[in-house]
């Protein structure tokens, strides 16, 4: 557990940043539209696990004691999220994008929703899968 934030880790001294990251910062300026997808991502994801929602610099990570997840761009009628996964699902409807992170045997999955429908069962399923792999 981090002394200064209190947030609990899977390993010890495990990187972090634990400056003072406030979500409404995010949120700020956002369409109305666009807080909504946020809030119904998240919704959604609390309905799947207890997730914890970490502001970061540039980025909102998702996640429990490991992020698995991340909003990585707050746009005018869209969220994009990407999913970390150690293998490439590629046979799917729901991600714009699977890239390779140099160096490592990660494969982020990227999926940009723009209406709360954009939340199907195939997205779920990806998002459940995301957190039981955290847990191993």
């Amino acid at each position: 557990m981090c002394p200064i934030c209190n947030r609990e880790f899977t390993a010890v001294n495990q990187v972090h940043s634990c400056q003072e990251r406030n979500l409404r910062d995010f949120l700020q300026g956002k369409s109305t539209h666009t807080v909504e997808l946020f809030d119904h991502f998240i919704a959604e994801y609390l309905q799947i696990a207890p997730i914890k929602v970490y502001p970061t610099k540039s980025m909102i990570a998702i996640g429990v004691r490991v992020n698995f997840a991340y909003i990585t761009q707050l746009g005018k009628n869209f969220i994009d999220v990407v999913f970390p996964f150690k293998e490439i699902y590629d046979d799917n409807l729901c991600f714009t994008k699977i890239k390779t992170v140099p160096g490592t045997n990660d494969h982020n999955h990227y999926f940009r929703m723009y209406f709360k429908e954009d939340l199907n069962d195939e997205v779920k399923k990806y998002m459940k899968m995301a957190y039981e792999k955290s847990l191993s």
